[in-house]
Formats: structure tokens, sequence, C-alpha cells
């Protein structure tokens, strides 16, 4: 008898959002033009300092393994860059450099989830956090969340959902789809309330730097002894270079080393140099304009959108997203979304990649395109609706 595929990958669904992608490039080869809106990736390349930084190192030569945890000198800018930013003292001792945040999250479900365990997230949600729970034989717990708790979890839906099997929490701020950021104090209790009963925080803040109108604020500032999730992809326009760190609790570090050395042996060699100069005063300048272009993007195609009928339940302070309520205009966004590409080449992703919370209410817009682009999408959907 041929062997067949473990079990948990029934439970795994396809990243929609690279499929509708995919069908997006097919049309582009064959010469329709496509705007996109669906991948949540920074346009904006690589700041030139860092790549600068890669290509002295790499001509080098001497492109090898480094220490498990991550280059010291670099676990030691971040630790300064939390110093600069937060205010906070976190030890380089306790960070982490990992393969992506993805990387950081399969680490830290390798080391908290046992078989059987249950981890609560939000739904909608960023759709490889409960695969990340399943491939460590977890449980994820969806709490649906809506406009009415800004798209965030409350202490009372901790308190609804938690029971004896309960492992943690996994929460984002800013939040992939919605954009939005846990207030400050929902933070803070929601912290106590899994420290009470015993549990782990994982927050994953891989947007950080990129919120507009108030700056959001590390976790670590609310509890010291939660995983702290980033990444190098979204505010340093890194998404190729697949780099980002964990902040872990000290009593889990060994573990976390050990699980690092077997699992990735080290992060990339060339992208930790070059994240070297990702901290560097006029490579942060350069990532603080486009933080400013964002916001202006932002603050042209949310009205635009509504405009042509969609809603927004909770204004986004941050990320790069717009969830978007489609209900008035279609009963179904998975069909609308593909007719929206085939139709006028406009890309944007359905709410089926982010849960079972009425997902066929929403479409994600990522304003990862120009202002200019993003008027011609807006034109386009126009056109789209008052033909259909």
């Amino acid at each position: 008898m041929p062997s067949l595929p473990a079990h948990r990958l029934a439970d795994i669904a396809p990243f929609h959002v690279m499929e509708l992608m995919a069908r997006a490039k097919d049309l582009e080869a064959d010469g329709r033009d496509i705007i996109h809106m669906e991948v949540g990736e920074p346009d904006f390349p690589t700041p030139q300092p860092v790549v600068a930084a890669a290509q002295a190192h790499i001509a080098g030569g001497r492109v090898r393994y480094t220490a498990a945890l991550g280059l010291p000198e670099l676990r030691t800018a971040i630790a300064g860059f939390y110093a600069r930013r937060y205010g906070l003292s976190v030890p380089a001792s306790r960070i982490v450099v990992t393969a992506g945040a993805s990387g950081g999250l399969l680490l830290a479900m390798a080391c908290l989830t046992e078989p059987g365990s249950e981890w609560l997230l939000t739904d909608p949600g960023y759709p490889c956090n409960r695969h990340f729970v399943r491939c460590f034989e977890g449980r994820p717990i969806a709490i649906p969340v809506n406009g009415e708790s800004n798209f965030q979890p409350t202490v009372d839906d901790l308190a609804r959902f938690w029971n004896e099997r309960t492992a943690g929490a996994l929460f984002a701020s800013p939040a992939n789809p919605t954009g939005t950021l846990l207030a400050d104090q929902t933070l803070t209790d929601i912290a106590r309330f899994v420290r009470q009963r015993g549990g782990q925080l994982i927050i994953d803040e891989i947007y950080h730097g990129l919120t507009y109108g108030r700056d959001a604020r590390s976790a670590l500032e609310f509890d010291d002894d939660v995983f702290v999730v980033q990444s190098f992809s979204k505010y340093f326009n890194m998404t190729g270079w697949r780099l980002g760190w964990l902040v872990v609790p000290p009593r889990f570090l060994r573990d976390i080393e050990k699980l690092a050395q077997n699992l990735f042996i080290s992060p990339s060699a060339a992208a930790q140099y070059a994240a070297l100069a990702a901290f560097h005063p006029d490579t942060i300048a350069i990532l603080e304009e486009r933080r400013d272009e964002f916001r202006k993007r932002r603050d042209f195609l949310a009205p635009a959108l509504e405009t042509l009928g969609f809603r927004f339940p909770a204004k986004p302070e941050g990320a790069f997203y717009l969830y978007a309520d489609c209900s008035q205009l279609t009963d179904d966004s998975t069909r609308f979304a593909s007719e929206l590409l085939e139709s006028v080449g406009v890309a944007a992703t359905p709410g089926l990649d982010f849960g079972s919370n009425l997902p066929e209410r929403y479409l994600r817009f990522a304003y990862t395109s120009d202002v200019t682009r993003l008027a011609e999408a807006v034109d386009r959907i126009r056109c789209f609706l008052g033909s259909a």
C-alpha cells in the first residue's frame, strides 16, 4: 500500500491568495495589465544601505553558517533598536534571529505546543498561524472578532474560550487582514489573564513601524514574559531576504536554541549582514518616508472605496491593508474577487483566506501600489460595478 500524507495535512488549507496571485501572473503573461492589491508585500525596494551591506559581505566570499541564534552583533543591534524606539531594555541574549517571522512562529509553536493542546487565535486572522499550531498537533481555536471590538480580542473572549486544554494565545497588533491594533489597556489585561492561568502569550508585531496616527507599543512593555515575533519584511522592506526575530522569555532560551539548531541550522548569513544596516539612521530615514507614503495611500483608498459601496467596520491604524465589507455589493466575496480580476484586472484577496467568520462579506485590499495605481484600481472597480 502506498504511503499517505500525515493526517494533519487534511486540516491545512492552501494559501488561497497565492493561488489568486498565480492566476494574476498568468493573465499578465497573456498581456493583461493587473493592479496587484492581493499580496502583503511592500512595493518599495530594499533600502540601498541594506543592499550595499549584503554586497560587501558576499564579495568577501565567506558566506558561512552563523550561530543558530543569529549573529551576535545583529542581536545586539536589535536590542539597541528596542532601546531607541520603545525605551525598553531587552537583553540581546533574549533575541533569536530567525528565518523570517514564520521561522520564529514555528520555533515558538514547536517549543510550546503539546499534542491536543489548544491555542486561541482571532478570526479573521493570518491563515498560517492556525496551520503552525496544527503542524505540531495542537488545535487552533478561533475567536470570532468584529468591528465592535476593533477586530481584536477582549479579556471576555479569552474567558469564554479558555479551558484546561488551552496552552496560550497568539494575537497580532497591527493585525492582518484588518490593520487594527490592540488597545494598550486590552493588551495589559490579556497578558495578565494569560499569565494568571499559566498559559503563554505570543504577540505578532511584524507590522510595527507601519502605524499611522500613533506609534504601537511593544507587548514587552506590558509583560516581560511574552514571546514577541518580529520581521525584517514589512517595515524594513526585506521580504525576500527571509529574516525575522523572536524575543524569548529566558526560561525557554535553551530549548529554542536546540530547536533552531535542528530545524534551521542558522538564518541566512547574507541576510543577517545586510540587516546590520537596517538600523542605521540613514536607513531609518528612508523607512519613515515610506511609512508616510503608506499613510497617504490608506487615506486615499479607504474613502474612495466607501464611495463605491464598501464599508469599514473598524478603522485600520497600521499595516497596509483595508479589510472591506463588500456585502452591499455581493453575497460571495470569493466569486466577486475572481470576477474583479478576470473582468478589470484588479487583484484583491477574499475573506476566505482569513477564517470562517463571515468570510463571504469581506475583501482585503493591500495598498502596496502608488496612489496613481490605486486611483486607477478604484476607477476599474467602479466600471466593473457599473456593468455588473
